[in-house]
């Protein structure tokens, strides 16, 4: 799965915009950086942003249940940036655990656990 639920965008985009954000960038550095217009980036990083302690404990759980040897993710500076560290997590997680897993971006695999539903109303 590539693509988020009622987005236009495939997950990579999304996922650089919510990784620069987690970084420190802002919504008009991170949209000219992706070609998007302002009002799009806002509205994923506001959703994103809505639900980050969801996210953060979700991809937590998926990176404690997968992993061999699980060590989570240091606290970042805010809970949007916990949330993707823990994206991240899982993803590393995952392609240790099953090597193919790392062929695909993180962001994919966010799609696929959260069946992409990663900036819908609700992950469930």
């Amino acid at each position: 799965m590539f693509a988020l639920v009622r987005r236009a965008d495939l997950a990579e985009v999304i996922g650089a915009a919510l990784a620069a954000k987690a970084s420190g960038a802002g919504a008009r550095a991170i949209a000219a950086g992706i070609g998007r217009p302002v009002e799009t980036v806002r509205g994923w990083l506001r959703r994103f942003a809505g639900r980050a302690e969801e996210v953060r404990t979700v991809f937590t759980v998926l990176l404690v249940d997968t992993a061999l040897d699980p060590v989570p993710p240091a606290a970042m500076t805010t809970p949007f940036a916990d949330a993707v560290a823990a994206v991240f997590g899982a993803s590393v997680a995952a392609a240790s655990r099953w090597p193919h897993v790392g062929e695909v971006s993180p962001w994919w695999l966010a799609c696929a656990a959260t069946r992409g539903r990663l900036l819908a109303p609700s992950l469930s």
